[in-house]
């Protein structure tokens, strides 16, 4: 990074360098060099239903525009819905049309992931609990962070489960939804909802299956709930309006499933 930092203060000429990798260069231990002002961040989700589809989205403009919602038409799902929910974005899974190709590559991408760039990012003991964390993660899509029940669940103190949170958002495998409140310091304790970065990661940490989603309905919910989450996420990297992403949930426990905030003080509720 000192280099690239001498390089372009010498030539200001954007685009010359283009770095990519699976972790968030900004919170890598070992670099000490941020590029501030020299550097654009850009996060690349997996791909979004429509960019798979070849149509640019613009629900989220369509929802804060100044004329008011106004609904699109929405042509039939091909694939249909519970095929989409179990492949995801994942470039080389949506090429791969058998299931169980696409099960290898995911069981490949989770090892690696969790065993070579974990190592990378951290040096910490008890790699053994990541995947079954992320497991368990991926069995409360959608659920408020409860820190102290899952340190119950995989028998790790709540320092250890906070610093392998981090490392799974840091390599984009985790994301979490903060609660939204008028209150603005509110919304920096109440608990956040987590989601994964794709439903298909999802469908294969649960074992779901097509027969699984026919014969149990209610399998159906947190991946549809995770999908759109996801969805929120992606888009507003190309729309007009810039929004940021939130869950609502009251004392009384009332609560929808995500709100958005635009500028001005605009939202805007989405509930799956």
């Amino acid at each position: 990074f000192p280099a690239l930092k001498a390089s372009v203060d010498r030539d200001r000429r954007p685009g010359r360098f283009l770095l990519t990798g699976s972790a968030n260069v900004l919170l890598l231990p070992k670099i000490g060099e941020s590029l501030a002002g020299r550097i654009e961040i850009c996060t690349l989700w997996p791909l979004s239903e429509g960019e798979l589809a070849g149509v640019k989205e613009t629900f989220i403009d369509r929802l804060f525009s100044a004329s008011g919602w106004a609904p699109a038409t929405v042509a039939p799902m091909d694939p249909p819905l519970p095929e989409r929910l179990l492949r995801g974005g994942f470039p080389e899974v949506v090429l791969r049309p058998e299931a169980g190709r696409r099960e290898a590559w995911f069981r490949a991408y989770i090892t690696t992931l969790l065993q070579r760039d974990v190592r990378d990012l951290a040096n910490i003991e008890g790699l053994t609990a990541m995947p079954r964390l992320l497991m368990l993660l991926a069995s409360r899509v959608g659920g408020l962070l409860n820190v102290a029940d899952l340190g119950r669940s995989l028998g790790a103190p709540h320092s250890t489960l906070t610093r392998y949170l981090t490392l799974l958002e840091m390599l984009f495998l985790l994301h979490r939804v903060p609660a939204w409140s008028v209150n603005l310091g509110k919304r920096l304790v109440k608990a956040p909802k987590t989601y994964l970065c794709d439903v298909g990661l999802v469908a294969h940490l649960n074992g779901v299956t097509l027969e699984r989603l026919g014969q149990d309905p209610g399998t159906v919910g947190p991946l549809l709930e995770n999908l759109v989450a996801m969805e929120l996420l992606k888009q507003p990297g190309w729309s007009q309006n810039r929004v940021s992403l939130y869950h609502y949930r009251s004392t009384a426990g009332q609560e929808v499933d995500f709100l958005m905030e635009g500028s001005g003080d605009r939202v805007a509720a989405v509930e799956v």
